[in-house]
């Protein structure tokens, strides 16, 4: 028997799910229960959610732009080592990110899809967050906090981009292509995907945690419909980089922007 052969063999049911469980205890499901830690420790806190704030992207090194952009280029590129492990798994069981449709066989249909879907999540997200909000359910969400520097725009940029990688790539592609294999069913497989998706984002309250869970849904049921995960990083890139870069620009010249 060749290495080729016992690369191709299927992974056993027990394999399969404790590669699900590394994955996700090195990446966004360690990131769930940090957020729910982060949520409990705002509740416990003498103010209101309304009157806390979820920073996203902050400095590291505030008055220090070379060390501040290193620490930030450093912090993306690690963000992105669960995708890369997710990689070799796949070779392993002699798949690859193409089977999760991650490539560019498709580029002007991913990136009109994503960004179609992008505009409409993008607008109704922003209004169920303010609605949250305003509710007194939900942290004043600071997207971006970066110092006025020539890379400021460039780091968000990418920030968007790890986003997009990282959540759909695992959250969508990997997590939803595994339990299939397992034999779980599509609605069982979406809601544990959009439960976890909304998790991460418990820190921001329980809005955060609602509509990313709805998010996670709709995309989940893209993702099969299309066998693709590349519209859905394009997505979730266009999303946050509107949000990031839109907020640096708008706050504090606009009046409902909190």
């Amino acid at each position: 028997m060749t290495v080729a052969d016992v690369r191709a063999e299927p992974l056993s049911r027990r394999l399969l799910t404790a590669e699900i469980w590394v994955v996700f205890a090195v990446s966004l499901g360690a990131s769930g229960v940090q957020a729910l830690l982060q949520l409990i420790a705002s509740l416990t806190r003498p103010k209101a959610l309304s009157h806390q704030k979820a920073l996203i992207v902050g400095s590291y090194a505030p008055g220090r732009p070379w060390i501040d952009l290193t620490f930030q280029l450093f912090g993306i590129a690690s963000a992105l080592a669960p995708v890369a492990l997710v990689a070799y798994l796949l070779a392993r069981s002699g798949e690859s990110l193409k089977t999760l449709g991650v490539d560019r066989r498709e580029p002007l249909r991913d990136t009109l899809r994503g960004a179609a879907l992008a505009a409409v999540v993008g607008g109704t997200g922003l209004a169920f967050y303010l609605a949250a909000y305003y509710s007194g359910a939900n942290l004043a969400v600071v997207p971006a906090q970066l110092p006025a520097v020539w890379w400021r725009i460039p780091v968000l940029l990418l920030s968007a981009a790890q986003n997009g990688v990282l959540e759909e790539v695992i959250v969508a592609g990997y997590l939803l292509h595994r339990l299939s294999q397992l034999g779980w069913s599509p609605a069982r497989a979406l809601t544990l995907s959009a439960v976890l998706r909304g998790s991460y984002h418990l820190y921001q309250g329980f809005g955060g945690f609602a509509g990313n869970l709805i998010m996670g849904l709709l995309f989940g049921v893209l993702y099969r419909r299309w066998g693709r995960a590349t519209p859905l990083i394009v997505a979730h890139t266009l999303i946050d980089a509107v949000t990031f870069v839109g907020y640096t620009l708008l706050h504090g010249h606009v009046s409902w922007l909190p």
